[in-house]
């Protein structure tokens, strides 16, 4: 178990809370959300989450039993208590005074204090590794917030982790929940992949659908949106307020899948959507969100219609078809193909890498092993199961290791980590998932055999960073330490850390221990001691400004780290000392403060670390040959070379880099 492997002082609750944040997260069941551990009598909390104005807090039942053991309705009843309990302190008082100041439970109740008069829902989760009778509560009114409750035990979870899929399905019964079920026209004919029909859906409908399922609705959509920033989101709010019955003329509407549809035949003729199973928004999330925003905020969506494209696809065709249907669906916005996200060619192939690629045994060992991609969630445990007997499946996972395993949302954080954007990291997995989609799309490359051992050392960086920050018992913002200690000694080090040769060892060497012990305590004090007055931590973390000061610390590499670092070396012949004649151009006088034989150690420093395009590091090598004959970079040279030099100085590169070989 991970709780043995990270010290006696880290609880297995503890452990247990992170870990199933995680997977309620990523299945859209809970918004961002950070662990947070608060014992007071009347008052007990194990995590939460600020989602513009909506509260989560979860609470933990671990008796850590095999079997597992009964939680009863009474135990439940009563950790939704000490939920309450939390938010009233934090609501009626400055309960965070109350509170150690160093410690992440000040953050969380100073958090709360502060946003209490934006909260209109409050969904609160009890979450337990026994079985417990109790499910999903009926929802409440108290002094003007909605409050939720779920709770998600063994069984649950294990529905959750073993259906293939990333979210339980959405079923709407329309007679049973508006009164009246949806008319529409439909087609009988057509391919047997799917059958579509077009509808005009009330806005308050919608409304009300996006308000219980929330981001699940759209969990398969090709973006996330939670805020009216954008040009276009405006015009939906404004039109939303002040033309509600011309919105379906100006409206796209939007397009959405489902596994199956019941239809009733109408009075007067015609057909209707009486249920929907497996109700999915793959395109049209503004529209949704900027609905139920606008409803939050009192608009009144009665003359409200959208429409609506439903396209019922066989279960097992949801993955293949719904990523297309995504693609090439009409929108208000560009869609990328870095949107595609689980189906994006870069996570297909990573995870046939994953399922082929064997890493080095190591010392005197024979036996050699895999990492796992779980590209999809559940891939790990069918894999398992598909073992048949118990021998097998004991073998299947030595071969394939719980602590090998890794998902799409780790590879995020591992690659955004090393390529020092640890403030982006810090604002959580999806938020941080976007982000390097997005990149992905910038800067696209496929995954072949060499990438994927640099992957998997920037994973053994992160997963080892974690065991040593739990060592060091700072007592909180564990994620946030990880990730500002990983950018930093990519920084420090302008990448060159010898990523082939810790997949070699399948370890880290003690040198680079050390220096990350060092640089925990140095995030620390960046992010704890030294953060503004007043400061969030957690969001104090979320800033450019923070990684800024982390970045700005004088931190040198100690000598038996430097020594270990990849050579950038320099071209034959030596540098030249032409001195290039003053030129006007600011990018070409930008070019020549680095001299010819800095722009050969930059060519091979992007090639050894790789980082930047081929044609980027072909044009590094060039100017650095036109600067020792003589000759400054051409205008056309220059623009992308100063780019080049941005970019590289960003990553921690320095010309010095060349001497120190």
């Amino acid at each position: 178990m991970e709780a043995d492997v990270e010290g006696a002082e880290q609880m297995r609750s503890e452990v247990f809370t992170r870990e199933l944040i995680d997977v309620l997260v990523e299945a859209g069941e809970l918004g961002e959300a950070v662990p947070c551990h608060l014992h007071q009598r009347g008052v007990e909390v194990h995590g939460y989450g600020v989602d513009e104005d909506v509260l989560n807090l979860i609470a933990t039942i671990h008796r850590g039993d095999i079997p597992p053991a009964s939680v009863t309705k009474t135990d439940v009843a009563s950790s939704f208590r000490r939920l309450t309990g939390f938010w009233e302190k934090c609501r009626d008082r400055p309960f965070h005074e109350q509170l150690e100041e160093s410690s992440d439970a000040y953050d969380m109740a100073l958090h709360v204090h502060r946003v209490r008069d934006e909260v209109r829902e409050m969904r609160l989760f009890v979450v337990t590794d026994g079985v417990s009778a109790a499910d999903r509560l009926e929802t409440e009114h108290v002094d003007g917030v909605e409050v939720r409750r779920s709770v998600w035990d063994l069984r649950r979870l294990h529905r959750l982790e073993t259906s293939g899929q990333q979210r339980e399905a959405i079923e709407i019964d329309f007679v049973a929940r508006f009164g009246a079920p949806l008319p529409c026209l439909g087609t009988e004919t057509g391919s047997d992949d799917y059958r579509a029909m077009l509808a005009v859906l009330p806005g308050r409908w919608l409304a009300d659908i996006y308000h219980e399922h929330g981001a699940r609705l759209l969990e398969l959509n090709v973006r996330s949106f939670l805020q009216a920033t954008g040009k276009v989101n405006r015009g939906i709010r404004d039109t939303l307020r002040d033309d509600p019955d011309r919105f379906l003329a100006y409206n796209n509407g939007i397009t959405a899948t489902a596994a199956e549809v019941e239809f009733t035949d109408l009075p007067n003729g015609g057909r209707a959507i009486s249920r929907l199973r497996d109700l999915q928004i793959v395109n049209g999330g503004q529209t949704t969100a900027s609905i139920h925003r606008a409803s939050v905020v009192d608009v009144d969506l009665a003359d409200v219609s959208v429409q609506a494209k439903i396209t019922v696809v066989p279960p097992d065709r949801l993955e293949e078809i719904v990523p297309l249907i995504s693609r090439f669906a009409n929108s208000q916005n560009k869609v990328s193909e870095a949107d595609l996200r689980a189906n994006d060619p870069f996570h297909v192939e990573t995870e046939s890498l994953s399922r082929t690629v064997w890493t080095p045994a190591i010392g005197d060992a024979l036996r050699q092993t895999r990492w796992f991609y779980e590209r999809a969630r559940g891939q790990y445990r069918d894999a398992i199961s598909r073992e048949g007997t118990p021998a097998r499946q004991r073998a299947w996972r030595e071969t394939h290791p719980t602590a090998q395993k890794f998902t799409k949302t780790d590879l995020a954080k591992y690659e955004n980590a090393w390529a020092q954007l640890p403030h982006e990291v810090s604002k959580g997995a999806q938020k941080n998932f976007t982000l390097f989609m997005g990149q992905l799309a910038q800067r696209p490359y496929t995954p072949d055999v060499a990438n994927f051992h640099r992957l998997i050392a920037k994973a053994i960086l992160w997963k080892r960073t974690e065991r040593l920050v739990s060592e060091q018992a700072y007592g909180g913002y564990r994620a946030n330490l990880v990730a500002y200690s990983v950018a930093k000694l990519s920084h420090a080090t302008a990448q060159r850390l010898d990523l082939p040769a810790i997949w070699e060892r399948q370890a880290l060497d003690e040198d680079t221990e050390a220096a990350l012990v060092d640089l925990s305590r140095l995030a620390w004090k960046v992010l704890v001691d030294d953060a503004p007055a007043g400061a969030n931590i957690t969001e104090w973390a979320k800033r450019e400004a923070c990684w800024k000061a982390m970045r700005g610390e004088g931190w040198k590499t100690p000598a038996g780290l430097a020594g270990r670092l990849v050579a950038v070396g320099r071209p034959a012949g030596g540098a030249s000392s032409t001195e290039p004649s003053a030129v006007e151009d600011p990018a070409v006088a930008a070019c020549m403060e680095l001299e010819a034989e800095g722009w050969f150690g930059l060519s091979n420093w992007a090639k050894q670390t790789s980082n930047l395009e081929p044609w980027q590091r072909k044009l590094s090598f060039d100017i650095g040959v036109r600067m020792k004959r003589g000759r400054p970079p051409s205008a056309k040279q220059a623009v992308h070379g100063k780019k080049i030099l941005d970019e590289a100085r960003r990553l921690g590169f320095v010309s010095e880099t060349v001497e120190q070989d």
